[in-house]
């Protein structure tokens, strides 16, 4: 999937050594994304195992005209129960040198294309942080309409955070302000 400024493609080899490094400089996915230290080593066993396209669940490159890595985008269930397999969870996740481009919108529109188009997904969730004003301005440029916060969301940073949701059915129309400041 591809636009002027960013496309998407399966992570390969080359991209472990930045995915082991978010597991390790928290520089790399702070302020919002932070959770803590991971196991990087893991990060190489899930892509030898399935390439990190799993059976309902992945993660891909969001990728410069180069081929560089500018960050990764990510999806899975959003519930165990039969009437929620046809919702996702999507998450991005921008190395600090290229946010404020407008990159995530585009990424998180060709996202949920890609899964409108190619799961039975009819409905993307994406949760944020109440403070994190410039993905709340991402998902609304890339076709998510936010429904509301969700108090006390998450634990980061020392204490519970409220966070702010947002979707996307497959039936809602295509994002019109792509591209634009």
């Amino acid at each position: 999937m591809a636009n002027d400024a960013v496309h998407l493609r399966p992570v390969e080899e080359r991209d472990l050594t930045i995915l082991e490094r978010i597991d390790r400089e928290p520089a790399l996915s702070e302020p919002f994304e932070w959770r803590g230290f991971g196991n990087a080593a893991e990060r190489r066993r899930r892509w030898e195992r399935d390439g990190y396209l799993g059976d309902g669940e992945g993660l891909i490159v969001v990728a410069l005209a180069d081929e560089s890595l500018a960050g990764f985008v990510d999806w899975s269930p959003a519930g165990g129960s039969a009437h929620l397999r046809g919702c996702f969870r999507i998450g991005i996740l921008l190395l600090p040198e290229h946010r404020g481009r407008g990159y995530g919108s585009l990424a998180q529109a060709l996202l949920s294309g890609y899964l409108f188009s190619n799961t039975l997904a009819n409905r993307l969730e994406a949760t944020t942080e109440q403070e994190n004003l410039a993905e709340q301005r991402a998902l609304e440029k890339a076709g998510f309409t936010r429904e509301g916060v969700l108090r006390g969301r998450g634990f980061l940073r020392g204490s519970w955070r409220d966070g702010v949701i947002y979707s996307r059915l497959r039936s809602d129309a295509p994002p019109s302000q792509l591209g634009q400041g």
